[in-house]
């Protein structure tokens, strides 16, 4: 009976792909894709897909948290927030007097953190004085400033769901409009990243501590995965908090923040995808006369650090009057390794659904997890990263057992051949997986600017089925033997604090004595 369900489930989606293939497969989209370079070096993809008459566009940047400067983690992220406070044009009654305050505003800064940071002869009233000075010179830049102007723009010319996020990896921008806006958002896009102003910096600034505070300083599972991540490096910028720690974040500055943009936001280091009711000789002219005339510059110079191999098991016990957790990390390759393909159908194996193994195994069958998965991309896939698996255990059972139990699945990928329905079923829900993603303007976008910044070509969203298609029970049982060794694993657990010993009553106390 399960062999027929399982084999009339297959069918069902394989007739579904059938029939959706003729719009979503890589030679259908050839037909509506075009891809531009500007002299510039930006890259610009745009897909016809005339259905309604919006558009939806993402932005992506090749620089994330990983290219913080040494000393000033979080800047990734800050600037990513800086770019929606607009330009010389967008955000301000009168430009020309803001720039001079915020020029004022930075030496302000420079003054008071000089004075406050120093470790011998710190002048308290000084280091008042020049707060002081600091608070007034921002009191006075903030007079010109309208507050969220760029946004309000956006929602006015009918935009939906602007928003952007910063990664290790990258930061991206994104949100929808109607079609007939689409100069507005070559104006207001070009604009932002062509002259963007760093108005409220060190307001905004507080806005991202604030940030911090919320995702790990106040998050017993945010704290653990941080100590995580610092644990299992040692060299690599993967192993600082993306968010930033906090003594470097309270200290980022303006000019600090100009330099990262002109480092890295430069057009040969950025993508930009179109998807929805736009035609090429509608788009590109348009884009050339807003993102033609940013200056070009060169693409940031790769990084050189190297993970050094780990041949060490390493842990890390947090105790917290908390839900108790388990994970534990495997070094992988980067997403341009050859196996990469193994590893997402390792993942889909034991995590996807009501019918992966560790879901099974832990949560149906034992009823010792609340959930349990395991997965690649973290803390990213651009450099090597981490295979995690973690477990959430339930009331009366330990991240011990949580251990022991991703562990036997692990041995049981090392050293027995997944079942041919199994891997079938991994390589169609991929299929359907893509399917899904396209399915709406905003993903689409996603998946093409994402894989042209990565792999220099949208087409590898589509080679990357066939690379899972060809993957292999040979394959996998080699790279779990090859990764899922005990000298390259890192592991972080909540544990609950102990209770404390009950007080022994006067009765006892006496029989004692």
């Amino acid at each position: 009976m399960r062999r027929s369900f399982f084999v009339f489930t297959l069918a069902i989606m394989a007739l579904l792909l059938r029939s959706s293939a003729p719009a979503q497969d890589m030679a259908s989209f050839e037909k509506r894709i075009t891809v531009k370079v500007l002299k510039n070096g930006l890259t610009v993809i745009l897909c016809e897909r005339p259905e309604a008459p919006v558009f939806s566009f993402f932005t992506i940047v090749d620089a994330g948290a990983v290219q913080d400067p040494q000393g000033q983690s979080g800047m990734a992220h800050m600037f990513e927030h800086m770019a929606f406070k607009g330009t010389d044009r967008i955000g301000t009654t009168d430009y020309a007097k803001e720039k001079v305050a915020l020029e004022k505003v930075d030496r302000a800064w420079a003054a008071y953190d000089h004075a406050d940071r120093k470790q011998t002869g710190r002048d308290a009233k000084e280091v008042a004085v020049l707060k002081t000075a600091f608070d007034n010179a921002v009191e006075d830049a903030n007079q010109y400033v309208i507050k969220n102007r760029f946004g309000e723009i956006v929602e006015r010319e009918g935009g939906v769901g602007l928003n952007a996020s910063t990664s290790m990896d990258s930061t991206q921008y994104f949100y929808s409009l109607p079609a007939n806006r689409f100069e507005i958002w070559a104006y207001l896009e070009s604009a932002r990243f062509s002259n963007p102003v760093l108005r409220e910096f060190y307001k905004e600034r507080d806005v991202v501590h604030e940030e911090r505070r919320l995702r790990t300083d106040s998050s017993p599972v945010g704290k653990m995965i941080e100590q995580f991540m610092a644990a299992a490096y040692t060299a690599h910028p993967y192993g600082r908090s993306g968010v930033g720690w906090p003594s470097e974040l309270d200290h980022l500055t303006a000019p600090e923040a100009a330099q990262f943009y002109r480092k890295y936001y430069t057009p040969s280091n950025t993508v930009i995808a179109l998807v929805g009711a736009l035609k090429p000789e509608q788009v590109f002219p348009i884009v050339e006369k807003y993102f033609g005339p940013i200056p070009s510059g060169p693409k940031p110079e790769p990084l050189t650090t190297v993970e050094p191999d780990q041949f060490a098991e390493r842990t890390v016990v947090m105790r917290e009057k908390s839900q108790p957790f388990y994970i534990e990390g495997y070094h992988r390759p980067s997403d341009l390794d050859p196996d990469d393909a193994v590893y997402d159908v390792i993942s889909d194996l034991v995590s996807q659904g009501r019918t992966s193994r560790l879901y099974r195994s832990m949560v149906r069958d034992q009823k010792i997890a609340a959930g349990a998965a395991g997965f690649s991309g973290l803390p990213g896939t651009k450099y090597p990263g981490l295979f995690s698996f973690f477990a959430i255990p339930l009331p009366g059972h330990t991240t011990q057992e949580m251990a022991q139990a991703i562990h036997e699945q692990i041995e049981r990928l090392k050293n027995e051949d997944v079942s041919d329905e199994e891997l079938q079923m991994v390589k169609t829900r991929t299929k359907a997986n893509l399917i899904r993603q396209l399915a709406n303007n905003q993903g689409l976008a996603i998946q093409l600017a994402s894989s042209q910044q990565r792999y220099g070509d949208w087409r590898e969203l589509f080679r990357s089925v066939d690379k899972i298609d060809k993957v292999t029970k040979a394959d996998i049982r080699r790279v779990a033997n090859k990764t899922f060794v005990a000298g390259n694993r890192t592991v972080a657990m909540i544990e609950n604090d102990p209770a404390p010993p009950k007080a022994a009553t006067a009765d006892k106390q006496k029989e004692k004595h």
